[in-house]
């Protein structure tokens, strides 16, 4: 997932992440401009998932 594509649908894809894991805050899922990285290390954390398992996930939901 591109950077632009993770941009365009964040809201949505956050919407279904919260969902799926009850654990995660607005907060976990706050995306910054130029901070994408700093998202997904969080998300690392919090979910116990590599980055690659992360992407997908993401083309999952």
């Amino acid at each position: 997932m591109n950077t632009y594509t993770f941009k365009g649908n964040w809201n949505e894809l956050a919407g279904k992440l919260k969902q799926q894991y009850a654990n995660l805050t607005d907060d976990d899922l706050l995306l910054k401009e130029g901070k994408e990285e700093e998202l997904l290390g969080r998300l690392q954390q919090k979910l116990g998932k590599t980055k690659e398992e992360l992407h997908k996930l993401f083309s999952k939901i």
